[in-house]
């Protein structure tokens, strides 16, 4: 089985992200979570480690960092990234190769050849927004797996396309790209 990087920013579907690292590991991969400092404030990075295992990782330096170069060694572990949720921030953040957390340095990181899923969740109106979608093109040009976000009702009450895809259809496309 693979090491996955199960990176997740700041959206109220970051609950799915712990689900997505429960089913991945009940599949028998490897998952390390790498959290953007406002996922943790929503979620705590423990719950990742429960579910998986595996170490969770918001900040590369302080007290708490694991390694001198966590970006790098993540990066190195990694088979494969799939981050879901992704934030508009953090699209405009990937798109462009900003690089001021862990998770968008891990990303700069991973070997080119290794898959790359991301799954973007928001309101639909920031979805369809033109600098959303510029970046969602980008991503796909650098490599990006872009997972169509499901529609439905969402937590600010709206309806439309912004959800992010159930865990156990994301668990698949990565696996599929793992060629397995």
């Amino acid at each position: 089985m693979a090491n996955v990087l199960l990176g997740a920013s700041a959206s109220v579907a970051v609950y799915k992200a712990c689900d997505l690292a429960s089913k991945l590991t009940q599949r028998g991969h490897a998952v390390r979570a790498v959290l953007t400092r406002r996922a943790a404030e929503l979620v705590n990075p423990q719950l990742f480690e429960a579910v998986s295992g595996q170490p969770a990782f918001v900040e590369e330096f302080g007290a708490h960092r694991h390694a001198a170069m966590d970006h790098i060694e993540l990066a190195r572990w990694g088979d494969a990234l799939v981050v879901a949720p992704a934030s508009a921030d953090l699209l405009g953040r990937l798109a462009n190769g900003l690089a001021d957390d862990l998770l968008s340095t891990v990303a700069l990181a991973l070997a080119q050849n290794k898959p790359r899923v991301i799954a973007p969740a928001m309101n639909p109106a920031m979805l369809v927004a033109p600098a959303v979608q510029r970046n969602l093109g980008r991503l796909r040009e650098d490599g990006w797996r872009v997972l169509e976000p499901d529609e439905g009702t969402l937590a600010c009450g709206d309806v439309g396309p912004g959800r992010l895809p159930e865990p156990a259809r994301i668990a698949e496309v990565l696996e599929a790209l793992l060629g397995r």
